[in-house]
């Protein structure tokens, strides 16, 4: 059962959860979509975009009447552990934190590799573990002296990444060439849906925002605001860039794989333009981070506070920070230690199926919801019946259906792995 929050303090209003919630979809991999979606659609990709981000947004309306419903810290853990119990919550707390660690393993060693492409330091294995411990323990010790200090992080870093971009797509449209987005034919369902696939995991990062849920001022009321403000946000910038992309760099853009966004740059603005893209996609790789070791942690916490996992010093709050101080030291030791090795390629996918096994747990969380608790007025509740619950879980089911036989088989081994340490761990707790 989900416990109330003791000691940590509501002082995230709707521009404060927008923010953090943009910061973390907004992240590296922006810098490198275009090329990747130009490739298999041309100039209709804007027809993913649109179909994507029609997708994600019936997740999100879950995750906001979830989220209006069950308003503790723990995000999507918490909605799960709230509608199913303690085994789902299990589940589904383990998935978060896999997921956010491996991906963030992943995003500060791309940060580094960029850092070596303009300064060969960095690809010493010396520079690259320190370069690490410095970004990820002083990310943890901002946070851990408390939360306005890292939601103020998280602002600065969502309009320090979101400049470039903006300038790039006002002022990239005096190079657009009006042939480079014209088309002849519309894409089939099959291509369509394949590109989405890619674009899914583009958009993930919401929920993520959402882990602060007990520090959120009126959640009722700024949940379902601020997941409308940063979906709406993020569809139309992603959308623009892939316009000005494609429309100065034509058919040349699946070419420029690496850094896409900097060569549209470098043809509108030349060096500068480069270095400028070069410097949005390095902030925008540590506003990734920084928003992670501001989420992620809390997920820890709730799990520690519901007694899911019996290690009860990860619930700590620090008497004057008022912050979860343990969890997010130990975050962010695993995501050193992940980061460090190296390994967490080979789990990538694992982690990836995760969430879309989250997602679905969430989707039927929020009918679960409906039938177990009663209605508050000042709750938000998805227009349509059950329809979009519904729909969400038909479009994540479709995802996992195009998973491979092996990801398919290492995501069950997976379950049934966690299902074994949660049934020793409630056998322990009840000898005692």
């Amino acid at each position: 059962m989900a416990l109330k929050d003791e000691g940590l303090k509501r002082r995230i209003g709707v521009l404060g959860l927008s923010a953090n919630i943009i910061n973390i979809i907004i992240g590296a991999g922006i810098f490198a979509l275009p090329a990747i979606i130009a490739s298999k659609m041309g100039a209709t990709s804007i027809f993913a975009y649109l179909f994507c981000g029609l997708l994600i947004a019936l997740v999100m309306l879950c995750f906001a009447e979830a989220g209006s419903r069950v308003n503790n810290t723990g995000g999507p853990y918490t909605y799960i552990e709230t509608a199913f119990g303690d085994y789902a919550g299990f589940l589904g707390g383990v998935f978060v934190i896999v997921s956010a660690l491996f991906a963030d393993a992943a995003v500060s060693n791309a940060l580094i590799d960029m850092l070596a492409t303009t300064y060969p330091i960095f690809e010493n294995n010396g520079m690259r573990l320190a370069f690490l411990f410095v970004i990820l323990s002083g990310l943890a010790l901002l946070n851990v002296i408390g939360l306005k200090q890292g939601i103020g992080l998280v602002k600065f870093n969502t309009v320090a990444k979101l400049i470039p971009l903006l300038l790039l797509i006002t002022l990239g449209w005096k190079g657009v060439s009006i042939e480079n987005l014209q088309f002849d034919s519309y894409p089939s369902l099959k291509t369509l849906g394949e590109t989405s696939l890619i674009l899914f995991f583009a958009f993930q990062g919401a929920e993520t925002g959402l882990i602060v849920g007990g520090e959120i001022i009126n959640p009722k009321r700024n949940v379902p605001r601020g997941i409308f403000i940063s979906i709406v946000t993020v569809v139309g910038i992603y959308m623009l860039i892939q316009g000005v992309s494609q429309g100065v760099l034509g058919e040349d853009l699946p070419n420029f794989t690496a850094a896409p966004l900097a060569e549209t740059a470098k043809a509108i603005f030349g060096s500068f333009g480069f270095t400028l893209l070069f410097l949005g996609a390095m902030i925008s790789m540590f506003g990734y981070l920084s928003g992670s070791i501001l989420n992620n942690p809390r997920v820890l916490y709730a799990l520690s506070r519901d007694r899911v996992i019996p290690i009860k010093k990860l619930s700590r709050i620090h008497l004057s920070f008022t912050t979860p101080y343990i969890s997010i030291i130990v975050y962010a030791a695993l995501c050193f230690i992940i980061a460090a090795s190296g390994s967490f390629k080979q789990l990538a996918v694992i982690a990836s199926g995760s969430m879309l096994i989250i997602y679905f747990l969430v989707s039927l969380a929020v009918i679960r919801l409906r039938f177990k608790q009663k209605r508050h007025p000042a709750e938000f509740r998805i227009p349509g019946g059950l329809l979009v619950p519904l729909l969400s879980m038909g479009i994540i089911l479709y995802f996992l259906y195009h998973l491979s036989k092996n990801e398919m088989i290492g995501t069950l081994i997976f379950i049934a792995a966690l299902s074994l340490i949660f049934m020793v761990i409630k056998y322990f707790k009840t000898g005692q």
